[in-house]
């Protein structure tokens, strides 16, 4: 009688496929990111110590990653989000998807939204490519301010992209932090099934946008800036700590 050796290979299930696949991206952000998300960090700091504010924007599901930064526990005060519901998902996502194409509408949004000089502009978009988000950019630089992408290159200079005419997100900001996504963001393959699932850019973005408040914090710290930080509201005295801030214009 002999002993059967073959061992079975185990495939991981699709949901830790997922974990592991993230867990990556957010590693390689400490590595090949990592001076970006600095420079970015270095941007926002000396906005902040000259009294200036920090902007927000994305359109779709990249709007969360503006308000991932707004009135946090733990984060900036003087962030200030573009959120316009249109944009959103709530209201009619066929509507967002087509808004956020529109040209011109930039324009409204500066318009109800002043951009400063020497303000800092965040913008999230995975392919950069909406009309909304390029003219967003190029009116906030024509103000003077300095702009801060998060995107995916990988999606972005894909041939299979979708064309738009314009300039991207990565070819217009000042500094360029790529979520290290694939093109179409969602990144886990199914046997049996024709689709990929499971997108990547929210995780992986929110994970930059903390890092660089960690790191503007830190800077401003160092220093000698006492920076203003929201507490959580559900912490004694945390209620009080953000009073002050909201009564000074903070939210």
């Amino acid at each position: 009688m002999t002993e059967d050796t073959t061992t079975a290979v185990t495939v991981a299930s699709a949901g830790r496929r997922y974990l592991d696949l993230v867990g990556g991206l957010i590693e390689r952000l400490a590595t090949d990111e990592w001076a970006n998300i600095r420079a970015a960090a270095i941007l926002i700091a000396d906005a902040l110590a000259a009294g200036h504010r920090v902007h927000a924007f994305g359109t779709g599901h990249s709007h969360m990653l503006a308000e991932e930064l707004y009135y946090r526990a733990g984060g900036l005060v003087r962030v200030h989000p573009i959120l316009f519901e249109g944009l959103m998902l709530h209201g009619s996502a066929p509507l967002s998807t087509s808004l956020e194409r529109l040209p011109g509408l930039a324009e409204a949004l500066v318009w109800d939204h002043p951009v400063d000089h020497a303000d800092v502009l965040i913008v999230a978009s995975n392919s950069g490519g909406n009309a909304v988000t390029s003219e967003l950019v190029q009116l906030a630089q024509m103000a003077g301010a300095r702009v801060i992408a998060i995107t995916s290159l990988g999606h972005a200079t894909s041939t299979t992209t979708r064309a738009t005419g314009r300039p991207r997100l990565h070819e217009l900001a000042d500094v360029v932090i790529d979520n290290g996504g694939c093109v179409g963001d969602a990144a886990v393959e199914i046997e049996g099934f024709g689709q990929k699932v499971a997108p990547t850019s929210t995780v992986v973005g929110a994970a930059i946008l903390e890092a660089i408040v960690a790191e503007t914090v830190e800077t401003l710290v160092a220093r000698g800036v006492t920076p203003e930080v929201y507490a959580s509201s559900n912490i004694e005295g945390g209620d009080d700590v953000n009073a002050q801030y909201v009564s000074r214009g903070g939210r």
